[in-house]
């Protein structure tokens, strides 16, 4: 059967009923009414005749006009009411009197139009008492489609409101809710919070896995988000991988705590169709009234902060400031900039040497994508390279930063400086590219190379956003002979396991760790634990971010193999790294 009709009558907008439920409504000899606030929305002409009426007459019309008396009335929609309040459905014989004053005895039935909506009024059956078992066959037809007409109005109401993948309000019904929270909270007045949360590269996940996994996950995500607040709290989806939190009576204090239980709430693995996938959120907060007096102004901040954290690293949450608003401006000419950057050849590589703590001598190089705009400068790398991932151009700048690396690497050994292999970092979404290893293969072809003159490096944090996955490209890596580093080892939640299945030949030691170990003796005991676990298991280290002497010291007495950092070079162009190494050649 057709769904419902939208129509306006009187200002307001009704369901009324399709055009071949409406035909067949007519057909009937039996009388269908939809009464909303006790007054006619509509009737089919059978209803009208038996109440001696023309049908227009009735619409508008209140239920009053067919009853003997007020008494009557009333205590018949004081019995209506109780029954349908008790999910039931109104059935009883009734007197009821004509337009000409004669009465008329008859079989009334009457249910609500939409389970849990009594604004959307009720459905009334009217049939002459007399002919009731003649009709009874036709009467259950026509129940079984008022039963349809009224869960495809239940539907349509319920589709206004609700999301239906993840079952929560949707942007419509949220904006209402707010808006009447926000009204309470000045009445109060009493602070409120409004969270904007955001999935970390969620977009890997459909690209690789496919939109009925990522809409598997965030249904999953919902939940925990739903079960990490207060009743009273709102929790809606925006759409995508946004979804947006309402706290009435929330100071920053309480804001802070919600998104500290959200993030922990979003992080563990799920279990999505045999595949254990990690992912993580960023938020960004706005608080009433000091950040917003109205749920737009608040959306808005909430958005800017939201994308603070994202271009943090994700994996935060970020409270707004107007200091956003300009970084927002600044993003927005910087997005519209980065799609046109490939092609004005504003992108160049930079190189940093990485240095044997044995021998002292350069063994390798780590190539960097570094971006200079004319208008915008010299953009870091933690600001452009999650706007690209944001924008999906990350893969593209890593298959340029790749091609580009190999050929220089060939263009040093051509001109007599042998002995280098070229260190490249791999993003999660190059990770999660199918044809990763065959895209490899035809660079190193291009470029004269073999497998061992490339040194891989994919941060601890990509490989286990969908682990499984990554064990079967780096196995296909592996199985060619190219090397894998792990970047960033030791900020990310990879366990012993799966470092082992990982196949990588070399952990990388993070920065953070390094920088204090001189002071610190959590991070000496941190890095000296990585090492020797790494040699236990035949693997190499490197140190990131060596800048002292002392740094250098403590890393040689614990047996790491190599560092790299200021203390030694600076990141180079082409040009300088070749004069480096030279001189570090010369006797």
């Amino acid at each position: 059967m057709a769904g419902p009709t939208l129509a306006s009558h009187d200002s307001a907008t009704l369901l009324l009923p399709s055009d071949g439920l409406g035909l067949a409504l007519q057909a009937l000899p039996a009388g269908v009414a939809w009464l909303r606030d006790l007054r006619v929305q509509y009737c089919n002409a059978p209803f009208a005749a038996m109440l001696g009426r023309a049908t227009q007459e009735l619409l508008g019309l209140s239920s009053r006009a067919w009853h003997a008396d007020d008494a009557r009335w009333i205590e018949v929609e004081r019995r209506c009411a109780a029954a349908l309040k008790a999910g039931q459905i109104f059935d009883e014989i009734l007197t009821l009197r004509r337009h000409d004053g004669s009465t008329l005895r008859c079989h009334a039935r009457a249910q609500a139009l939409c389970a849990g909506r009594p604004d959307a009024g009720t459905v009334w059956l009217l049939t002459d008492a007399g002919q009731v078992d003649a009709l009874q066959r036709q009467v259950r037809q026509l129940q079984e489609q008022v039963a349809q007409f009224a869960e495809s109005a239940s539907r349509a109401w319920r589709q206004a409101d609700i999301d239906e993948l993840t079952d929560l309000p949707n942007r419509t019904l949220l904006a209402r809710d707010a808006s009447q929270a926000i009204a309470q909270a000045q009445a109060g007045p009493k602070p409120l919070a409004v969270l904007h949360l955001d999935l970390d590269r969620f977009k890997y996940v459909n690209d690789s896995l496919g939109h009925r996994i990522g809409d598997q996950l965030l249904a999953a995500l919902a939940k925990r988000l739903r079960s990490a607040v207060r009743e009273r709290d709102l929790v809606a989806r925006l759409g995508g991988d946004e979804f947006m939190l309402v706290l009435p009576e929330t100071d920053v204090h309480g804001a802070a705590h919600v998104a500290d239980k959200l993030m922990a709430r979003t992080a563990p693995a799920y279990d999505i169709a045999q595949r254990e996938l990690s992912i993580s959120s960023s938020i960004g907060i706005a608080m009433y009234p000091q950040d917003g007096e109205d749920f737009d102004t608040l959306t808005q901040r909430a958005d800017a902060a939201v994308h603070q954290a994202k271009r943090s690293g994700g994996s935060a949450y970020r409270f707004f400031t107007p200091a956003m608003q300009t970084e927002a401006v600044r993003a927005l000419a910087m997005e519209n900039a980065l799609r046109r950057a490939l092609e004005r050849q504003q992108f160049t590589l930079a190189f940093q040497p990485m240095v044997d703590l044995r021998s002292g001598h350069v063994t390798g190089v780590e190539a960097l994508l570094r971006w200079r705009h004319p208008e915008l400068g010299n953009v870091p790398p933690a600001e452009f390279v999650p706007l690209a991932e944001a924008c999906g151009l990350v893969g593209t700048l890593g298959e340029w930063a790749l091609r580009n690396a190999a050929f220089q690497l060939k263009a040093w050994r051509d001109r007599g400086l042998p002995g280098l292999t070229m260190a490249v970092n791999l993003s999660a979404m190059q990770l999660q590219q199918t044809q990763l290893p065959a895209l490899i293969d035809n660079v190193l072809h291009e470029a004269g190379l073999a497998p061992q003159d490339l040194e891989l490096e994919l941060t601890e944090g990509a490989a286990m956003q969908d682990p499984q996955h990554a064990v079967a490209v780096l196995q296909a890596l592996h199985e060619r002979g190219l090397r894998v580093s792990i970047d960033d080892f030791g900020t990310g939640h990879s366990s012993l396991s799966y470092l082992k299945r990982f196949r990588a030949y070399k952990l990388k030691i993070d920065q953070s760790f390094v920088r204090d170990i001189s002071v610190d003796a959590d991070d000496r005991a941190i890095v000296s634990a990585i090492i020797h676990m790494a040699s236990s298991l035949g693997l190499q280290t490197i140190a990131e971010g060596v800048e002292t002497e002392a740094q250098l010291r403590f890393l040689r007495q614990q047996g790491c193999d190599e560092a790299q950092g200021y203390l030694f070079s600076r990141p180079l162009s082409a040009v300088q790294l070749e004069a480096f190494v030279r001189d570090l050649q010369q006797p």
